[in-house]
């Protein structure tokens, strides 16, 4: 009688079941598609075709912007999102990607981190500096181009 109850009891238990932290557990892992797509066997495994020829197209277009101009990897990461919307190796792809980037920046936001590559960025600047004084005044204003042999 009382399957309305059981029904959520079920949906909490298969969070449960997805072996991740509470934080990336927010959703139950499996397909999102609409119910009555998912009722339907042919339906759902056309939804499934076109949900995975869709962000192939995404996927690859993000493929091609990394040699191209443009945002290639945020294209790439669309792409796994359109597909995680399906497969459950995509959405486990993708927790796992926003733990390393979270982890990441964490790691950034550390002081010792930070001062660490505020030296590195200084020590980089002053020798580029110096290499382009010496330059100027071995050549002056000319471009490498248009130097004559010595």
């Amino acid at each position: 009688m009382n399957t309305g109850s059981n029904t959520s009891g079920e949906a909490v238990a298969a969070e449960d079941r997805t072996g991740t932290d509470e934080a990336a557990a927010g959703r139950a892992l499996g397909s999102r598609a609409p119910e009555f797509v998912r009722a339907r066997r042919a339906l759902h495994l056309s939804w499934q075709v076109g949900v995975f020829v869709v962000g192939l197209a995404v996927v690859v277009a993000g493929v091609a912007m990394l040699v191209l101009p443009g945002p290639g990897w945020v294209v790439i990461f669309g792409g796994m999102a359109i597909w995680a919307t399906e497969f459950v190796w995509a959405q486990l792809v993708l927790r796992w990607t926003k733990r390393k980037v979270t982890e990441a920046a964490q790691r950034a936001l550390d002081p010792k981190v930070r001062r660490r590559n505020i030296i590195l960025t200084s020590i980089g600047v002053v020798i580029v500096a110096v290499l382009a004084g010496i330059y100027l005044y071995r050549f002056g204003l000319e471009m490498p181009w248009k130097i004559k042999d010595q």
